[in-house]
């Protein structure tokens, strides 16, 4: 999990600070979520401890959530009128189309649900371990 989201963290940066595209406000929003992933996972590697789900699925579920929104945008599903990227560059914008369907908003996707059943399975492993 903290390999997932350092280099999801550090593709969104490559992405806006290398190859210089500007984030939309649906990016910024997963960004939020997924930057402190990094140091809540690193932490735990460090410090191992059972609490990892009750810190770090609420953060990766709330990026989730953003970013399945943002898909749905950038495959149609929903109008780009009921959007909150009002100002800057819209949140329809295709920087990157791999394949006619990898975008950077399906990157971000892909890594919130790796995260998501990686803390689950994790999870459910200590439970049983408990028991």
């Amino acid at each position: 999990m903290f390999f997932i989201s350092l280099i999801a963290t550090l593709g969104s940066l490559f992405f806006s600070e290398v190859m210089e595209f500007i984030p939309c406000s649906m990016c910024w929003y997963q960004r939020i979520f997924m930057y402190p992933l990094v140091l809540i996972f690193l932490v735990n590697l460090l410090y191992p401890d059972d609490t990892l789900f009750k810190y770090a699925f609420p953060v990766a579920f709330t990026g989730f959530a953003f970013s399945v929104y943002h898909n749905l945008l950038m495959f149609g599903i929903i109008p780009e009128k009921i959007v909150p990227c009002i100002q800057g560059v819209p949140c329809s914008t295709r920087y990157i189309d791999w394949f006619g369907f990898i975008t950077i908003p399906f990157l971000s996707l892909m890594a919130y649900g790796v995260i998501i059943i990686t803390l689950i399975l994790s999870y459910k492993g200590v439970l049983k371990n408990e028991k």
